[in-house]
């Protein structure tokens, strides 16, 4: 049988029932996001690695086009082994632990290439590699030709980035075969070319630098050129 509810417990059973509000529910607001935790690694190689290649760059445009006589030709391995090959090897290291594999392998040919320059000068003038004397010029070329054909590659297989990429590379390439040239043909007009060449090499690395520098004030930095080959 159903029981009846006495007065009693309909009292009691309005006792249990939650108490009815009309008060709006107070939210309580979020906590702001904690600011990320800075990064060691934090910014851009290419800040320490372009004005480091630029002086040793203009340092070889130097000499090659006779600023010192050839009794002095070692007078740019100071500027090269101290800043250009420890600001590249800085950078390259820099860029392969960023993870920016294309740029770490530039500027680990152009540390290479440099590095290898300085071996080259030093060994030559110090007689550290027992090279006989009428063998100079096959030496220098052997180093010309590995470097060229390094940068060939590179030149070529860089394509897809921005021309102004493209450019600084090609007149590498231009350097490096005039410069081979001169080995086996002597010619002053030929060096003053390879000298130049350098110059523009130089003029665009310090076009590369505003750009940098622009991205890094905050800028939209300068326009680079449309890569010669799609993405």
């Amino acid at each position: 049988m159903e029981q009846v509810m006495t007065k009693r417990d309909i009292r009691e059973f309005k006792a249990e029932e939650p108490p009815v509000t009309t008060q709006t529910p107070v939210t309580t607001p979020e906590a702001p996001a904690a600011p990320p935790l800075p990064e060691p690694l934090r910014g851009d190689p290419a800040m320490i690695a372009l004005p480091t290649v630029i002086a040793g760059a203009v340092g070889l445009f130097l000499t090659t086009i006779g600023f010192v006589p050839a009794s002095a030709g070692l007078a740019a391995i100071p500027v090269i082994l101290a800043a250009t090959v420890l600001g590249l090897l800085i950078s390259t290291i820099w860029e392969a632990m960023l993870g920016q594999n294309v740029v770490a392998t530039l500027y680990a040919v152009f540390l290479g290439f440099y590095a290898s320059y300085v071996a080259l000068q030093l060994g030559i003038a110090n007689n550290w590699y027992k090279i006989p004397p009428d063998q100079i010029g096959n030496t220098v070329a052997v180093y010309l030709i590995c470097w060229l054909v390094a940068i060939v590659m590179l030149t070529v297989a860089t394509l897809r980035l921005p021309a102004a990429f493209t450019i600084l590379l090609g007149l590498v390439d231009v350097v490096l075969a005039v410069l081979l040239v001169t080995i086996y043909q002597p010619s002053a007009a030929l060096q003053t070319v390879a000298g130049l060449l350098v110059f523009a090499f130089v003029a665009e690395g310090i076009y590369l630098y505003f750009h940098v520098m622009s991205l890094a004030f905050g800028g939209k930095g300068l326009p680079l050129g449309k890569p010669l080959i799609a993405a």
